[in-house]
């Protein structure tokens, strides 16, 4: 769905004040939902103004960084805790997963090879 734009947003409001009509007749004359109507409203009345909030939308993190400071201070004392270790740990509600891609993001992995440096000697 497209943005409506910000001329639209503020002759839909306009529309409203001068008393043309009710937001129902006024969502229909502008072939809008009676939502954006409303929503319009609310936010010049929260804020001031009806331009896009783009940078509100979508989903909201679930791990936070103070989550990824637990993860990291739980890491440093015992380094070979599970995810579901650390989630239960840390009382967040998320997916294994998401843990996981936290932790790749702050760098830390699973260690697959020993701490000690590869032998130099080749194979006979």
């Amino acid at each position: 769905m497209k943005t409506v734009t910000l001329d639209v947003r503020e002759r839909i409001v306009e529309c409203y004040d001068q008393q043309k009509g009710t937001r129902n007749q006024v969502a229909e004359w502008f072939g809008v939902s009676l939502g954006l109507v409303k929503k319009l409203l609310q936010q010049r009345k929260r804020i001031g103004n009806v331009t896009p909030q783009h940078y509100r939308a979508g989903r909201k993190p679930k791990i936070l960084s103070r989550h990824r400071q637990q993860f990291q201070k739980l890491l440093n004392k015992q380094p070979d805790l599970t995810l579901a270790e650390l989630r239960t740990a840390t009382k967040l509600k998320c997916s294994l997963p998401a843990i996981f891609y936290a932790l790749a993001e702050m760098g830390l992995t699973y260690k697959k090879r020993l701490s000690v440096p590869a032998n130099r000697i080749g194979r006979i």
